[in-house]
């Protein structure tokens, strides 16, 4: 049989690529760098650009996505899901949150001493639902002036109360979102004062901002110490003492143990709705924040659900009509003075739908936490029932919280 039993010596070529690299002229040379840069100098234009192309095309998706992608394959075999979590470390971190209230204070109490004019929560995404949690709070209790803004907002429309006098209060855990540091730089030139919450030290956002406290994690915790202390320089919350005591003591035990309680019911929680085509989520009072972020900032973002959120006091003039007996619906209930509006929307669904969820933070026996600060804290309660949730619709999906198809992947 012709061409049988050949061996690849039999074959020999002076095409090999150590002779282009030691005989070749430089076009040829470089183009081990350079792709198509050798076929172009010999006038295969096309071909040259072809691999050009080829190459520029692979550079842009190692810079974009690539190079996070390959990073992340080790933990495909080592990464532990966080079925069961770091107890200690859930304590020290809160605790550790807790502890920066003598900073807070301090840097409070000289801007009130100083004197301002309103206060303004200017946040992006998971920070914005932060915001309008400090936002519910301080209405229900106090008559100084403050307001929410979403950064991307502010900075096509403005807001004329956003001037000298101003307070303004962002966090970042990167320091670099867009919307929020061209949001700072903005409200800084309109003569505003900055306090960031930056969990990188390092980041850009640390050195904008005006005064800088860096501790990772417990947004919302942080957002209401800095509300509780300027509520009670105005004269306007008089249990501060007996709250932070009470939460110094017991609040980083009681989130724990909240988690513990939960687990068996986020993992029956991820199983049942693990597939859902949509998923609806409602919730009032410091739970609307909650609501909000979880269903965009988690389902979304990290688990890549579609949801929807609303707030539970709209629920009955419009969304009512498109549930039925297979949408999964979950509603948040909190301790909040918001508490009965979530509840008329818990007592209405066993009537249309066959699929709800009702969260109800006080179920949760909160050891040491008197009965009239729970609703103070029942975001976080609920903070801590759905980290066990997700923990296990990452398990059961088998989807890393931390991977990202496009955002900070792509330019947009």
């Amino acid at each position: 049989m012709i061409g049988a039993n050949k061996k690849k010596s039999d074959f020999a070529t002076p095409y090999t690529v150590s002779n282009a690299l030691t005989k070749g002229g430089a076009a040829v040379k470089l183009s081990a760098l350079i792709m198509g840069l050798g076929n172009i100098a010999h006038k295969q234009i096309i071909k040259g650009l072809i691999f050009l192309a080829i190459e520029i095309g692979y550079i842009m998706f190692m810079v974009n996505a690539g190079a996070y992608y390959l990073s992340m394959l080790p933990s495909l075999g080592w990464r532990k899901q966080e079925e069961v979590f770091n107890e200690q470390k859930q304590i020290e971190s809160v605790n550790g949150a807790l502890a920066l209230r003598n900073q807070i204070n301090e840097l409070i109490d000289g801007i009130c001493k100083e004197g301002y004019k309103n206060i303004c929560w200017l946040g992006i995404g998971g920070t914005y639902a932060s915001c309008l949690q400090a936002e519910v709070h301080m209405k229900e209790k106090s008559k100084l002036s403050f307001f929410v803004e979403n950064a991307a907002e502010y900075l096509t429309t403005g807001n004329k109360k956003v001037g000298e006098g101003t307070i303004v209060i962002i966090s970042s855990v990167t320091g670099t979102t867009s919307e929020i540091v061209d949001g700072v730089k903005k409200a800084q030139k309109s003569g505003a004062r900055v306090i960031g919450f930056i969990d990188v030290a390092t980041a850009e956002l640390a050195k904008l901002v005006d005064y800088v406290i860096t501790y990772p994690a417990n947004e919302q915790l942080k957002f209401y110490m800095v509300a509780d202390r300027f509520m009670y320089n105005a004269g306007e919350f008089p249990e501060y003492e007996d709250l932070y005591k009470e939460l110094d003591q017991y609040l980083a035990t009681a989130l724990v143990e909240v988690e513990k309680e939960a687990d068996a019911f986020g993992e029956e929680f991820a199983n049942r709705h693990k597939d859902d085509k949509i998923h609806y989520f409602v919730g009032a009072g410091n739970q609307y924040g909650a609501t909000y972020s979880y269903a965009m900032c988690y389902w979304e973002e990290q688990h890549w659900i579609r949801t929807k959120s609303i707030h539970s006091a709209e629920f009955f003039h419009g969304m009512l009509e498109i549930i039925d007996k297979d949408t999964p619906v979950t509603v948040f209930i909190g301790e909040d003075s918001q508490r009965s509006l979530s509840e008329r929307v818990a007592n209405f669904l066993p009537r249309i739908c066959g699929k709800y969820n009702i969260i109800d933070t006080k179920k949760f026996e909160l050891k040491g936490i008197s009965p009239e600060y729970r609703g103070y804290i029942s975001h976080l309660v609920m903070h801590a029932v759905t980290q066990r949730i997700d923990a296990h619709m990452e398990k059961v999906n088998c989807h890393p919280m931390e991977i990202r198809r496009y955002y900070r992947r792509l330019d947009y």
